[in-house]
């Protein structure tokens, strides 16, 4: 049997039979006395197993009245190879460096542990990643968000936030109470989905402009999801609207190999042109990041509709380019 199937099996003949002798567990697993050692070492050591050996009993059982040290012991209901260990560590190591706001780090770190302890090396393959693989968080804003576990408790609980809210647009502090109803990442940011008792209507606030967050002992008022997402989902962007229109966009065939991948909107509608170029429609309430994504291609993408998303592309370049002459 290999090393996986030895260490359940010592587990069952431990809970079975406390106080087993080392012979007998030597024997039923028909193993040297030398890797019988290495697995009740590595249970101990690495699988944190409080295994003992009782004289009185006459062998070994687990300890039961064993304070707890670090994590727990359990065997794991997966067993990964050295492989797949190394593309977990890769993958923890891309979260921990993606996640800007240092909500999961604490909860990252001791799985890190359990990954690079089950890797059974002696390599420091956390390390090694940590040397090989590098993420540029180029343009990201870095995000301190107090209030996240506040939100996120309120949310799963199912009760009303008191919230001091800056909204960064007008520049202006408000005190709300609201019925969380979803949280959403989006661009680098988190936002919370919620019904303002102060508007009487759907709202999205961003997290990292929430200056204070109270938990009330009030139950929370639930929205349907079709509702929230007739508001906030029925556009472009996270700042959406009731009233939908449809922008055509035409990129440009050096454009097109790459927006024709990308996914402005789950609801667009996109299609190769026989000269190369692409053709994008999507739904959108209000413009502005709609505009920001439009003007970045410059000349490589163009608004066919309607007319005054056209018109505010077309003054927002001609203001870019008096700008750019003047300092020319």
């Amino acid at each position: 049997m290999d090393r996986t199937e030895r260490l359940y099996k010592i587990d069952l003949l431990l809970n079975e039979q406390p106080g087993i002798p080392f012979a007998a567990l030597q024997a039923r697993l028909e193993v040297s006395r030398a890797t019988l050692k290495r697995d009740l070492s590595y249970m101990k050591d690495r699988l944190n197993a409080p295994i003992v050996f009782d004289r009185f009993a006459g062998g070994y059982r687990f300890d039961s009245t064993a304070a707890a040290v670090g994590d727990q012991y359990e065997l794991p209901g997966l067993w990964f190879s050295a492989e797949e260990i190394h593309a977990l560590l890769t993958m923890q190591h891309l979260l921990a460096n993606l996640d800007t706001g240092g909500l999961l780090g604490p909860h990252i770190r001791p799985l890190l542990a359990r990954l690079t302890a089950l890797l059974g090396t002696g390599d420091n393959s956390a390390e090694e990643i940590e040397k090989r693989i590098f993420v540029l968080n180029v343009g990201n804003r870095e995000f301190h968000l107090d209030h996240f576990e506040a939100v996120g408790s309120a949310l799963l609980r199912r009760k009303r936030l008191r919230i001091d809210y800056f909204a960064k647009g007008k520049g202006e502090l408000s005190q709300r109470e609201v019925s969380p109803q979803r949280l959403v990442y989006y661009r680098n940011n988190w936002y919370l989905d919620a019904w303002c008792h102060l508007r009487e209507d759907i709202r999205a606030f961003a997290l990292d402009s929430i200056r204070r967050g109270e938990i009330l002992e009030k139950k929370a008022k639930e929205v349907p999801a079709k509702s929230l997402d007739a508001v906030l989902g029925a556009g472009y962007g996270i700042f959406s609207g009731r009233e939908v229109r449809w922008a055509t966009l035409r990129f440009t065939p050096e454009r097109a190999r790459w927006v024709a991948g990308e996914r402005w909107h789950p609801q667009q509608r996109g299609r190769l042109l026989r000269d190369g170029s692409y053709e994008l429609k999507l739904p959108y309430t209000q413009d502005p990041e709609l505009l920001m994504d439009i003007l970045k291609f410059g000349a490589g993408c163009e608004v066919l509709a309607p007319r005054a998303l056209r018109e505010r592309v077309a003054t927002e370049a001609a203001k870019l380019a008096r700008i750019y002459a003047v300092q020319a």
